[in-house]
Order: C-alpha cells, then sequence, then structure tokens
C-alpha cells in the first residue's frame, strides 16, 4: 500500500458533499446547467489522462496492484480523489478486469501475461465533479479474436452514443448497441450492469441499459450527465459475482471487454468529457 494512501483522511475519501446532494435529490434525474459542463470537462479529463499513462505501463510481466498505485498517486498529483477508494468497502483507485473479468476486477499482485486483455477503470473527483471512464489494452500479441472483440465494444459504445440527444430516449442507446453487438456481430450484452448518472454525485439515474427497444425508457433533456459503458462477451451474457463481492466474471469463461465515456446531453446532441487528450481511444494505441 501507498504510503500516501495512509495520509488521507478517510472522511475525504468518500464525497460527502454529492453523498448529501444525492440524499436530497431522492430518485429524481439531475438536468445540470451548460455552465456546469466544465466542472465535468475538467475532471473527465483528469481520468482520461489517467488512461492515457497506462498506455506504456500495461505490458507482460506488470502487476495491476502497481498499477493502481500509479493511477492512485497520479490522481491525488492533480488535486482530485479517487471516488472508488472507500467506496463500499473498495480499497482500490481503478478496476482492472482481466480477459473473461466483466468488470469491477480487484488489483492484485498477479503478473499480467503476454496474450492478456485488460479494462481499467477509473472515476476521480475532481472539485466535487466526477469523471468516470473506462479503455481496453493489450498486454503483448493478442489473438484475433481478443482484437475483434475489443473492437466490437468500442464500435457498440460509439454507436450508442451517437445517438444521444434531447427527446431521444435511453431504450434509442440499448437498441443501437444491440443492434450492433448482438444482431450484427453475434456477441452477448451483459444485462446485469448499466450505465448511469452522474455529475455531482457519482451514481445516480437515469440507469443506461445497454439493449432495448427503439422509444422506449427515459426520455433525454439538455443537461443530463450520465455514462455509457457496455460489456460485451464472445460466449453468451450471464455472469455470476466471486466470493470478494466484487469481481464479476462470465459464467462460460468467454473473453469479455469494456470501454466507458461520460457524456452531457447538449441542446442538439451531446459531448463526450473523457476523450484521450492524445487520440487514444482503442487500441493499439499508437
Amino acid at each position: 500500500m501507498s504510503d500516501a494512501l495512509l495520509e488521507i483522511p478517510t472522511d475525504r475519501i468518500v464525497d460527502n458533499e454529492a453523498i448529501a446532494l444525492a440524499r436530497k435529490a431522492g430518485m429524481a434525474i439531475t438536468c445540470y446547467r451548460l455552465e456546469d459542463f466544465e466542472g465535468m470537462r475538467r475532471a473527465g479529463r483528469l481520468a482520461a489522462e489517467v488512461l492515457d499513462l497506462m498506455v506504456e505501463e500495461v505490458k507482460p510481466g506488470v502487476t495491476t496492484e502497481y498499477l493502481d498505485k500509479i493511477c492512485f498517486e497520479y490522481v491525488l498529483d492533480h488535486g482530485a480523489l479517487p471516488a472508488c477508494y472507500g467506496y463500499r468497502g473498495f480499497r482500490h483507485t481503478v478496476c482492472t478486469s482481466l480477459n473473461h473479468v466483466v468488470c469491477h476486477g480487484i488489483p492484485s499482485d498477479r503478473p499480467l501475461r503476454d496474450g492478456d486483455i485488460v479494462n481499467i477503470d477509473v472515476t476521480v473527483i475532481l472539485d466535487g465533479w466526477h469523471g468516470d471512464t473506462s479503455r481496453m489494452y493489450y498486454v503483448g500479441d493478442v489473438k484475433r479474436k481478443a482484437q475483434r472483440l475489443v473492437e466490437i465494444t468500442y464500435e457498440s459504445m460509439i454507436r450508442g452514443i451517437n445517438v444521444v440527444k434531447p427527446d431521444a430516449t435511453t431504450g434509442d442507446i440499448g437498441h443501437a448497441i444491440q443492434s450492433y453487438a448482438e444482431h450484427e456481430e453475434r456477441c452477448s450484452i451483459v444485462r446485469d450492469f448499466c450505465g448511469h448518472g452522474l455529475g455531482r454525485v457519482f451514481h445516480a439515474l437515469p440507469n443506461i441499459v445497454h439493449f432495448g427497444r427503439s422509444g422506449h425508457g427515459t426520455q433525454l433533456k439538455t443537461g443530463m450527465l450520465f455514462t455509457v459503458e457496455p460489456m460485451i462477451n464472445l460466449g453468451g451474457h450471464a455472469v455470476k459475482i466471486l466470493n470478494d463481492g466484487w469481481t464479476a466474471v462470465t459464467r462460460d469463461r468467454a473473453l469479455s471487454a469494456q470501454f466507458e465515456h461520460s457524456i452531457g446531453v447538449t441542446e442538439d446532441g451531446f459531448e463526450i468529457f473523457t476523450l484521450s487528450p492524445k487520440g487514444w481511444h482503442c487500441p493499439p494505441y499508437t
């Protein structure tokens, strides 16, 4: 454990202001002012910088525990907090999900191996705003089927984001993703997890389900903030949670991949807050 980690007061790990806002809001969906988007831009950019930092670090022999430490120190050095650390007892800055791990993988001392694929998911809190994003990485030489899954997953996310605009629905997002990932590419979309609202709060409404029917669900409005983060499997969509209470894996042990962006609904479309400043959107990152 990093010495810096021990120096953070516990009451700084959890964003108490955000928790209070969530309780006050109850189940309402918050539509933020467009002026508030600047806070999301800063938080989103920092989160994207963390993932850019990982491009040179992800390689065979490196442990995810080491990657987590680097991310933790970078977040603190830039005046932010790691939103996941202390969240429901989670003790890390990032989730690291390898191969058949769908999401919420816990950083460990297991070295990365040639041929692995890994998702790194980070959320930072900067000046009260949450930037939440995840990206896939190749470890050494990766088989073509794994690369293709990663490409399909990235394209699925982009297709979902591209339909976002005022008066569209959450069902439109899910339909766009499902039409491509399942109907065209014959992969499976994980049903057990979804995107979520965010902003001054880590997790809020609306839920963004990554499958569904066009025209159904919640109507989108200017100022809504949420994530689009499909998890796509090469095999079936069923998952299970391991005994650690966090790690979700495919039941059939087929490969899984995920990408995630934080976005806002603008007056005529959308804005992505977590784009890579270096243009590193989907591997290979060159």
